[in-house]
């Protein structure tokens, strides 16, 4: 691999990785929030509701840059 195809490579984990943690805190806030309000929803409902907004978002763009390319 040549040093741009590496640096593309690595910054492409980074995102993934910043992905992961950025869905984590999200769905644990939801989980907090209606733990906090039972009213809401039950937590883990909305939390997995969030979850699948979140993959539903990421397969989208991950389409989109597989058929760009």
């Amino acid at each position: 691999m040549s040093t741009p195809a590496l640096i593309v490579f690595a910054l492409a984990l980074f995102v993934v990785l910043l992905l992961v943690l950025v869905s984590g805190l999200v769905l644990a806030g939801l989980a907090y929030v209606t733990h906090r309000h039972p009213r809401l929803e039950k937590p883990l409902g909305v939390a997995i509701g969030g979850a699948g907004v979140l993959v539903a978002i990421v397969v989208g763009l991950v389409a989109v840059v597989a058929l760009t390319t």
